[in-house]
């Protein structure tokens, strides 16, 4: 029997997959492991525990507040843009790449929004539970984002004839990261790849129009 899903239920199901996936994953670290405690799964992988107020890969170059605030308006304005997108039939995979970049924003938000209500403070010393809710080490949109995965791809020391680096340890790939972060960037990366002409169309002129199309 063949099962036809349409685009509109693709994205909320992928969606809600891929933020199962995040939550499940970050909740199993966060409370079997201790804040920077590492588990090495191969030479050039580790699971990694750490914490972060920041953007994806720990950047910190904004208010935490306002870090948030941003993130929810971006998913929410991406959310519209995907619904105008599925009621015009854009192509399957365009919606897809959409939906992979909605989860994983949405994913950190939840970190954001819900972590520091519902959870003690991450320690070197213990492993973090869950606490009644609105007991917690924050307040709400002001929880701090978990990231566990490493790849130290190479590990070496540079050149010392190198003017201001020379003689010191190097790590390439050295940012911990998630599966929402991953979910952000792959997505973002085959829209670049695969769908360069939707991208160029993107204005709010052609969104105005396109909702206009629609509900003729």
């Amino acid at each position: 029997m063949n099962i036809r899903i349409s685009k509109g239920w693709l994205a909320v199901i992928l969606i809600v997959a891929l933020l199962v996936i995040d939550q499940v994953i970050k909740i199993e670290v966060k409370t079997n492991m201790c804040l920077y405690e590492s588990i090495r799964i191969t030479d050039w992988f580790y699971i990694h525990f750490i914490e972060n107020n920041g953007m994806a890969y720990g950047m910190t170059f904004v208010n935490k507040l306002v870090l948030s605030v941003f993130r929810i308006i971006a998913v929410g304005l991406i959310s519209y843009y995907l619904y105008w997108q599925v009621r015009k039939g854009a192509r399957t995979g365009y919606v897809i790449c959409l939906s992979m970049i909605i989860a994983g924003a949405a994913g950190n938000i939840f970190d954001s929004m819900f972590y520091g209500l519902i959870f003690n403070a991450s320690s070197p010393y213990y492993v973090s539970y869950f606490v009644p809710f609105g007991t917690g080490y924050s307040s709400f949109l002001m929880g701090k984002v978990v990231d566990m995965f490493y790849f130290p791809i190479i590990e070496t020391t540079l050149p010392d004839w190198l003017p201001v680096w020379g003689g010191q340890p190097y790590t390439f790939f050295s940012p911990v990261f998630n599966f929402a972060d991953s979910s952000i960037c792959v997505g973002f990366a085959l829209l670049l790849i695969f769908f360069r002409k939707e991208l160029s169309e993107l204005s709010w002129s052609n969104l105005k129009k396109n909702e206009t199309d629609a509900e003729e």
